[in-house]
């Protein structure tokens, strides 16, 4: 076989009685990373970093379920006459735009109800967000999941045969989509810091700016994947999914750019996309 990426030589520890996926394991360490960054970057920001915890927290909780369920809903098929295993989620099978939906929309509101900073607290998530998806990304890999067409490259990851597609079960190797992923992820969070420094995106600006750096990113690795049967014009649905995000994103940044003039004050918050009226006065960006 050409030079390849080996599946995982491990899918699981046990610590004394218990048994802990390598999947959850990772995940959690980003989990962990990402909540811990957000809170530093909000305490920086003149932000309460308590608030953070309060909010992330469930935000997160909600957000799993958020990504379990959209899993779900577009891989009945996985799951017919083994609906228990819905519940088994330390076997991986999360949609990420399912859990980036609920659990944006969860903190949202927490932030709002206990009073926060809502662009100050966007703008600390826009770093600690894809940071946590940049490790948490190849978890997939200990899942055998992610991976995109058949590949001989270097990199190319192993697939064993029970996980393969079966329009591609001749094929051994695949592009490590979960990979490619996490890259792009990573490389997000070093432009959005750079304009941040330079003062082109601030605040609640950068969120947005993730979510059109997210949507570019998703979009062309939805080309690759090979686990989606519904297909549109070629494209799958969380392909169009990343369309609408790239679209709502730039919408967004061109809103608080045109209320710039008219509202400086409101400029960096995407609070004003949501409900600026209900903004408490005293927390509203540059107050």
């Amino acid at each position: 076989m050409l030079a390849s990426i080996p599946p995982p030589p491990i899918t699981s520890l046990h610590l004394g009685p218990l048994r802990v996926t390598v999947f959850g394991l990772v995940v959690a360490i980003a989990v962990l990373v990402g909540v811990s960054v957000t809170r530093r970057r909000y305490e920086r920001a003149g932000g309460d970093p308590e608030l953070v915890d309060r909010v992330l927290f469930p935000a997160i909780l909600v957000g799993f379920v958020g990504a379990r369920l959209a899993y779900v809903a577009t891989n009945t098929g996985r799951f017919q006459g083994r609906w228990l295993e819905v519940f088994a989620v330390w076997q991986g099978g999360l949609a990420l735009f399912g859990g980036l939906t609920f659990g944006t929309l969860t903190a949202i509101w927490l932030v709002r109800r206990f009073q926060g900073d809502l662009g100050a607290f966007a703008g600390a998530a826009a770093i600690g967000v894809p940071l946590a998806q940049a490790i948490g990304r190849p978890a997939d890999y200990f899942s055998q999941e992610l991976y995109g067409t058949p590949s001989t490259l270097p990199w190319a990851v192993q697939v064993p045969e029970r996980f393969r597609p079966a329009a591609y079960a001749d094929a051994a190797t695949f592009h490590p989509a979960f990979f490619y992923e996490a890259l792009w992820s990573l490389a997000t969070v070093g432009v959005l810091l750079w304009l941040e420094r330079r003062g082109v995106l601030r605040r609640g600006q950068l969120f947005l700016g993730y979510l059109v750096a997210y949507g570019l990113g998703r979009f062309a690795l939805e080309l690759l994947r090979t686990d989606t049967s519904f297909r549109l014009l070629g494209l799958s649905r969380n392909g169009w999914v990343a369309v609408a995000l790239v679209l709502g994103g730039i919408a967004g940044l061109i809103h608080l750019h045109r209320r710039a003039g008219r509202d400086p004050a409101q400029a960096e918050s995407p609070a004003v996309l949501v409900a600026p009226d209900t903004c408490p006065a005293d927390h509203r960006p540059g107050a």
